[in-house]
C-alpha cells in the first residue's frame, strides 16, 4: 500500500463505509482534484487530501 495514496478499502475501513461506498467517496474527491488542475490516479486518493477534506485527524484514524 502506497504512503502517499490510499484506495477504496482503506477509505471504506476508516470511514465505516462498504468497499463500493469508499470507490465512491475517492470519485468525488478525484473530481474535486481534477477540477483544480491536478493530474489524479484512478482508484487512489491522496492521503493529505482526503484528510483535509473529510476533517479526520491521521493520528486518530491509525494511518
Amino acid at each position: 500500500m502506497s504512503k502517499q495514496f490510499m484506495n477504496a478499502e482503506e477509505v471504506a475501513e476508516i470511514m465505516g463505509y462498504s468497499v463500493r461506498q469508499g470507490y465512491k467517496v475517492i470519485q468525488e474527491l478525484n473530481a474535486e482534484l481534477k477540477a483544480q488542475g491536478y493530474i489524479i490516479r484512478a482508484g487512489r486518493v491522496p492521503r493529505k487530501y482526503f484528510y483535509e477534506r473529510t476533517g479526520l485527524d491521521q493520528e486518530e484514524a491509525g494511518a
